[in-house]
């Protein structure tokens, strides 16, 4: 059994970028298995952002005993949920930005040049929305 878990790890290991861990994980695993694996990363997520269980339960459509086994896990300090979690904060952080930074003029403005927004930030009574003009009064 040790051995077999060891080239299941080294094999996982091996691959680099979410391109060839997507067809891996095609490979190895079946649809339903992937979606089952996928909704209990969700899960995760969603137990640290202090979401309810019934909240979770309702928007992916899981029993309560899904969600109890996932909080048991994180609950028993076990680190790869949390890992996996964090990680994807930042890569979802990350594609924001690059969004951000395709769609909107304003924001490219204030990346390049952010000292100029220090002496004249956006008005306070309305907040900003990057992509969005304001309206014209005429």
């Amino acid at each position: 059994m040790i051995v077999t878990l060891d080239a299941l790890y080294t094999a996982a290991s091996a691959v680099c970028g979410r391109g060839a861990v997507k067809l891996f994980l095609r490979d190895l695993l079946t649809p339903s298995e992937r979606i089952m694996l996928g909704r209990r990363v969700i899960i995760a997520r969603m137990l640290i952002a202090d979401t309810s269980y019934a909240e979770i339960g309702r928007r992916l459509q899981v029993s309560s005993k899904t969600v109890g086994k996932v909080h048991h896990w994180l609950k028993d300090q076990f680190p790869g949920f949390e890992q996996a979690v964090a990680g994807m904060e930042q890569e979802f952080k990350k594609r924001n930005e690059r969004r951000l930074y395709a769609t909107s003029a304003f924001y490219r403005l204030k990346k390049k040049y952010p000292l100029h927004f220090l002496l004249f930030p956006s008005p306070k009574g309305t907040p900003r929305q990057y992509g969005q003009y304001p309206k014209r009064t005429s």
